[in-house]
């Protein structure tokens, strides 16, 4: 039986599918923030080309990763009650530091920080961990999941000829789906109307007459 066998090996071993899946997440959030000025950024931002089956179990990864963050606004918004807008080791810092307001806000912060750790522990990259709770929190915050998608390519990997697709993340570049035309409704009064207009008049019909009696005679 097969338990506890869900899942696509991809010809690789747990570590090294797990390693894989990191790196993978990695890149495809940090190329949401696109430099401008670098000469290496991606063509087109939030977005990573691969093979289907790799898009797929990426897919779910990446997913969990934004719910996680999402989690943490709430928490953050809580504690900015208690935060006082002063710099580091300044004197008013200082003093709210040793205050009870402040162990009111790390009580508020602290499940925040938590998921910012348990996201860390599984990208192991500080820029894209500020990517995830930063802009994509902020963009899925009123979104309850499907956060990605996935595109299948018409041209295959070149040397082993694998299908590829596109993962990226919703929101950009979305189809707008066009509205069906609805037909016509014709009512009674512009049936009235058109039956009217084909009819012939009395005038016109009595000119018909006339003009048939002529070429008779």
């Amino acid at each position: 039986m097969r338990h506890r066998m869900r899942g696509r090996k991809l010809g690789r071993n747990a570590s090294h599918r797990k390693a894989m899946f990191r790196n993978m997440a990695t890149s495809l959030i940090r190329s949401v923030r696109v430099d401008e000025d670098d000469p290496q950024r991606p063509r087109v931002p939030g977005r990573i080309v691969t093979t289907v089956a790799k898009a797929k179990e990426l897919r779910p990864f990446v997913e969990k990763l934004v719910t996680i963050a999402r989690r943490a606004i709430a928490h953050e918004e809580a504690a900015a009650e208690y935060q006082v807008n002063a710099d580091r080791n300044t004197d008013e810092w200082r003093t709210w530091r040793q205050s009870e307001q402040w162990q009111q806000w790390a009580n508020t912060i602290a499940p925040a920080v938590a998921l910012r750790r348990r996201a860390f522990s599984m990208l192991r990259d500080t820029e894209a961990v500020d990517v995830l709770f930063d802009e994509l929190a902020e963009r899925f915050e009123d979104r309850p999941g499907g956060y990605t998608r996935i595109v299948r390519l018409a041209k295959v990997r070149l040397g082993d000829a694998g299908q590829q697709a596109l993962i990226e993340f919703v929101g950009e570049r979305d189809r707008v789906r066009s509205r069906r035309r609805a037909a016509p409704v014709i009512t009674e009064a512009v049936a009235t109307e058109s039956a009217t207009e084909s009819e012939p008049s009395a005038v016109e019909k009595d000119a018909g007459a006339q003009e048939s009696n002529e070429e008779q005679s």
